[in-house]
């Protein structure tokens, strides 16, 4: 199978040696987001509700990309800087996603890259 690189413009660079999303076969395989506003590559701000919707919107303009959508996500991994802000991305996810809910796992983090509070990183099909 040929894997194919997925970049968009409507995301943020990568930081980092890595790819914005990789697509084999019939799944694309997102890589980590945090809420960087696209070309200025600043956090959107210090709050929790605005940085989750950055983050969802970043990883939108990637499966787009890709020619898929929230429809088809399969898979999220959510890393928080504090676990008080689970029910926050609870609230968003059930805006966002069709049930029934794709899987995911939360884990609290220490630390995330330019001091982000929340990163999700996602697995969905074309």
């Amino acid at each position: 199978m040929e894997k194919k690189y997925i970049q968009t413009d409507k995301a943020p660079s990568a930081i980092g040696a890595y790819s914005q999303a990789v697509v084999l076969g019939d799944l694309v395989f997102l890589s980590g987001q945090i809420p960087l506003i696209p070309i200025k590559m600043e956090i959107i701000s210090s709050e929790i509700d605005e940085q989750i919707m950055q983050v969802f919107n970043n990883l939108e303009a990637v499966l787009n990309e890709s020619g898929s959508s929230f429809a088809n996500v399969v898979k999220l991994n959510v890393y928080l800087t504090n676990l008080n802000y689970f029910p926050n991305v609870n609230q968003y996810m059930e805006k966002i996603f069709p049930k029934p809910f794709p899987a995911r796992a939360v884990v609290e983090v220490s630390k995330l890259p330019k001091d982000a509070l929340i990163e999700i990183d996602a697995i969905a099909k074309l």
